[in-house]
């Protein structure tokens, strides 16, 4: 049966939400989304950006900028958290199981969140743009991680008119 509506397929659905979420990102580098998956549910989603309560880099700039640290390097003086790390924390901050879950990412993850992803029990990761930080693959390859790169169909947000009948 053909597709006559034009619906994205599920990867293409979820990596539009993962580019979504990532508008809400707050970091002066890169904006990054994530939303972890099960059974074609949404579990949970995240952003890159500092924790709550917390300055923006908007608010106070960014120190890796400042200090000229090239991408993928010298994440621990990073005010903010990697849009997988808040993905799983949400996740956990709401009681809901990562166990056997799908990852969506609008980017490859880095070495700390491939190391997360592995013990929080995350089965796939799929992504679109990379990273780099080739310490991430080798850990999630070690670990039987699935990982795919896509080349996600942009998904377009535009509202839809609504026909209301009288």
């Amino acid at each position: 049966m053909s597709n006559k509506i034009g619906r994205p397929s599920w990867d293409n659905y979820f990596l539009g939400v993962a580019q979504l979420v990532s508008k809400r990102s707050t970091c002066l580098r890169r904006n990054v989304g994530a939303v972890l998956v099960k059974d074609k549910q949404i579990l949970a989603t995240g952003y890159n950006g500092a924790p709550t309560n917390i300055s923006h880099c908007d608010q106070r700039q960014c120190l890796r900028v400042e200090l000229g640290v090239p991408s993928g390097q010298r994440h621990e003086i990073c005010r903010g958290l990697h849009a997988e790390q808040n993905v799983v924390l949400q996740a956990a901050r709401h009681g809901v199981s990562t166990k056997d879950s799908l990852l969506y990412i609008t980017h490859a993850p880095c070495s700390i969140c491939a190391k997360m992803i592995i013990n929080a029990g995350i089965v796939e990761v799929v992504f679109a743009d990379v990273y780099p930080d080739n310490a991430a693959d080798d850990f999630l390859s070690e670990a039987n991680i699935k990982v795919r790169r896509i080349d996600p169909v942009i998904v377009s947000i535009s509202p839809v008119p609504i026909e209301i009948k009288e």
